[in-house]
Order: C-alpha cells, then structure tokens, then sequence
C-alpha cells in the first residue's frame, strides 16, 4: 500500500496559504479519485484506490513542525512506499520536484519526520512556492498567493495529483524525468 501524506496546518486560517500546498494536493487527489477523508485524533485520512493500487491519505493535524508524529507509526511499516508532499520556498513558485531521501533543507515539517522515524530515505515531492527575502520566513510561508500565484499554484497541484498517480503505478524513477520542473 502506497501512503500519501501532505503537510500542512490545520485551520481556515491556513487553508489557502504557501505551507499548505500539501493539504491542497491531498484534498485534489482525494477529489479527483473519489476518496473520502476522515477526521481523525492527530491526522484527516482515508484509504481508497489510484489506478487500481491501494492508498492512504494523510494529512496531519499536528501543525507543520510535529508533522512527524502523525506518521510515524504509519512509516514503520510503509517506508519505502511513503510519498511527502510540501511547500518548497527555494524553487520558483510552480516548479515540482519528486526526489528520494536527503536532508531536511529547512523544512520543518520534514526535519519533525526524520527525528520522528529516524528514517530520511522516503519519497517526496516538492512544490515551488517561491520566496520573498524581504519577509520573514515564518511570516512568508504563512501568506496566501498573489492571483497570478494562484493559478500557477493550481497547474502545480494538479500536476503533482497527476505525478502521485504515475508514482503509485510506475514507481518515482520514471516518473521523475516526465515530472521534474515547471509547469507550462
């Protein structure tokens, strides 16, 4: 089974925001595939189907940095076949990028993942939400998306449900060359 976790916060408050990229591809993936998800204790889920391969869908509720937590044990026993989806603020908004393992670079959430599983070799993907070096960090991934950034952020989104659905069928190599890079 393939888990498919997006990272987030809970709340409207952060609904539409940068770091919530991750949210937003797990409801679209969820939309699109006709899988319901549930209110759990430290995670929204639901099991279903993507191209005939069984899935989970997570999406924490532990805020961004403890994201680890609400993992973890399902990671104990579906590491290899983990998906991390997140907000990358070193890529051009629009931009994707499936990777394996590597650092934290930065985020948080993922860092929260590593500490919590011991474990950094999992699947990611990455989306390009750009960054303003004339705002804090913490205050810059916390805004919502200019008009033009909102519709370049729903073409990367549903690229990213498209790239998760060759990822569950053909595995992250080949996938990787058709998906890497900015959306057209």
């Amino acid at each position: 089974m393939w888990v498919i976790a997006g990272l987030g916060n809970p709340g409207t408050r952060y609904r539409h925001t940068r770091h919530n990229v991750g949210f937003m591809v797990i409801d679209n993936l969820a939309a699109r595939y006709g899988i319901k998800l549930k209110s759990g204790r430290v995670s929204d889920g639901g099991n279903g189907v993507i191209e005939g391969r069984e899935v989970l869908l997570i999406k924490p509720l532990t805020y961004m940095n403890l994201s680890g937590t609400a993992i973890r044990d399902v990671m104990k026993y579906n590491a290899d076949t983990t998906v991390v989806v997140h907000d990358d603020i070193d890529m051009d908004t629009g931009r994707l990028k499936l990777k394996r393992g590597g650092s934290s670079g930065g985020h948080k959430g993922i860092q929260s993942i590593i500490d919590c599983t011991g474990y950094r070799d999992f699947l990611r993907i990455k989306l390009g939400v750009g960054r303003d070096h004339s705002v804090a960090v913490e205050e810059y991934v916390l805004s919502g998306f200019s008009r033009a950034e909102a519709t370049v952020i729903e073409e990367v989104i549903q690229r990213a449900v498209d790239a998760l659905a060759c990822v569950v069928v053909e595995g992250i190599d080949s996938c990787m060359n058709r998906f890497n890079g900015k959306c057209n």
